[in-house]
C-alpha cells in the first residue's frame, strides 16, 4: 500500500488555504482566459467567414485564440512558478517541519518572502524546474532498460503502457525537489538539485509505488470534475458562433485541469513530501547513480557544471519578520 497520510496531506492543505485560494484564482483566471479568448476569436472568425462566404471561420478563429493564450501562459510560467507554487511550497515545508506559520494574507507574503531569500532571481528557480524535467525523462529511460533485462515474456507492451503511467506519476518530482531545496536552505540550487535528482533515483522503486497510488487518486477525482462541467461547457458552447461541439468538451478540459491544479496538486505535493523526506533522511547520494544519470543526461551533466561555477548571490532578506501564529 501506500506510504502517506492524506489526512495528515489535507491538513497541510487546509491550513494553507490563503495559498489554495490563490491558486484558484489564477488557474480560474487562466481558465476563463481560454473561454473567453475562444469565444471573441471564434466570433471575429465567423464575422471574417461570412465575409469570404466560409464555413470554417469561427473554427479557425477559436483556434486562434485559444493558441494565443497557452503562448501568453508560456510566457507566464516561470512567474506563476516563482510566486504561486513555490511560494506554497515554503509553506508546506515550514508545516512539515512543524514550525508555525501565519494565515491570511500575511501566509502568502510570508511564503513569498521565503522563496525571495532563498532565489534572489525567477530565472534561477525556472531554469533549475527546467533542468529537473529533462533529467526525470532520461531517469524514465533508465528505469525502463532496467526492466528490459527482467526474462519476462510479452513485456514490451507492458513496458510502453508502464512507461506512460510513469511518465504522469512523476508530475510532481519537480516539486519535491523544489522542496528539497527550500528545506535544506540551499545556497547552491544547482547542486543541491543535483543531489536531490540522486536521492530520488536511488529509491526510485519506493517513491514510484506512492506516486502511482496517488496518480490514480486523484486522477478518479479529475475524471469525475470533468464529467460534472461538461453539461455547462457543452451549453456555452452551443452560444458560440459555428455550435462546434468539440467546444464543449476543450472548455470542460481546461476547468477540470484548472481545478486539479489548483486545488488537488497541492494535495498530492504534501502527501509525497511525506514519503520523499522520510525516505531519504540520513541517505548520502549514490556514486553508483550519479554516474548513470550523468552517462543517460547531458542536462544532468549541465546541473553539475551549473553547480560547480555557481558564484552565490546575496540573499534578497525579508522585508519583515511576519507575525508568525499558527494558522
Amino acid at each position: 500500500m501506500w506510504d502517506f497520510s492524506l489526512s495528515d496531506a489535507l491538513r497541510a492543505v487546509v491550513r494553507t488555504a490563503p495559498f489554495v485560494v490563490l491558486r484558484l484564482v489564477v488557474y480560474i483566471a487562466i481558465a476563463l482566459g481560454f473561454v473567453l479568448t475562444t469565444g471573441f476569436g471564434a466570433g471575429v472568425g465567423y464575422m471574417i467567414g461570412r465575409l469570404n462566404e466560409s464555413q470554417n471561420g469561427a473554427l479557425w478563429g477559436g483556434i486562434a485564440g485559444f493558441v494565443l493564450v497557452i503562448g501568453l501562459l508560456r510566457l507566464a510560467r516561470e512567474y506563476i512558478l516563482y510566486l504561486v507554487k513555490a511560494g506554497h511550497i515554503a509553506v508546506l515545508v515550514q508545516l512539515y517541519d512543524g514550525k508555525p506559520i501565519p494565515g491570511g494574507e500575511g501566509q502568502i507574503r510570508y511564503g513569498a518572502d521565503f522563496v525571495k531569500s532563498h532565489f534572489a532571481e525567477s530565472s534561477v528557480l525556472f531554469g533549475v524546474d527546467q533542468i529537473i524535467k529533462a533529467v526525470l525523462r532520461a531517469l524514465i529511460g533508465i528505469v525502463n532498460r532496467i526492466a528490459m533485462f527482467l526474462p519476462i515474456p510479452g513485456l514490451a507492451p507492458l513496458l510502453r503502457i508502464g512507461e506512460a503511467v510513469v511518465r504522469t506519476s512523476l508530475t510532481y518530482v519537480d516539486e519535491l525537489i523544489l522542496a528539497y531545496l527550500i528545506r535544506t536552505a540551499t545556497r547552491n540550487p544547482w547542486e543541491t538539485a543535483k543531489e536531490g535528482l540522486i536521492l530520488y533515483a536511488q529509491n526510485y522503486k519506493h517513491f514510484l509505488k506512492n506516486a502511482l497510488w496517488l496518480w490514480f487518486f486523484l486522477w478518479a477525482i479529475t475524471v469525475a470534475i470533468f464529467a460534472i462541467l461538461l453539461a455547462p461547457a457543452f451549453a456555452f458552447a452551443a452560444a458560440l458562433p459555428g455550435h462546434n461541439v468539440w467546444w464543449g468538451i476543450a472548455f470542460a478540459l481546461v476547468f477540470a485541469w484548472s481545478l486539479k491544479v489548483a486545488l488537488l496538486e497541492p494535495l498530492a505535493i504534501a502527501a509525497l513530501m511525506q514519503v520523499f523526506f522520510k525516505t531519504i533522511e540520513g541517505q548520502r547520494p549514490d556514486p553508483n547513480w550519479e554516474s548513470k544519470l550523468n552517462t543517460a543526461s547531458a542536462r544532468f551533466r549541465e546541473l553539475g557544471e551549473k553547480a560547480a561555477n555557481w558564484i552565490p548571490r546575496p540573499s534578497i532578506p525579508p522585508s519583515a519578520s511576519p507575525d508568525v501564529r499558527p494558522a
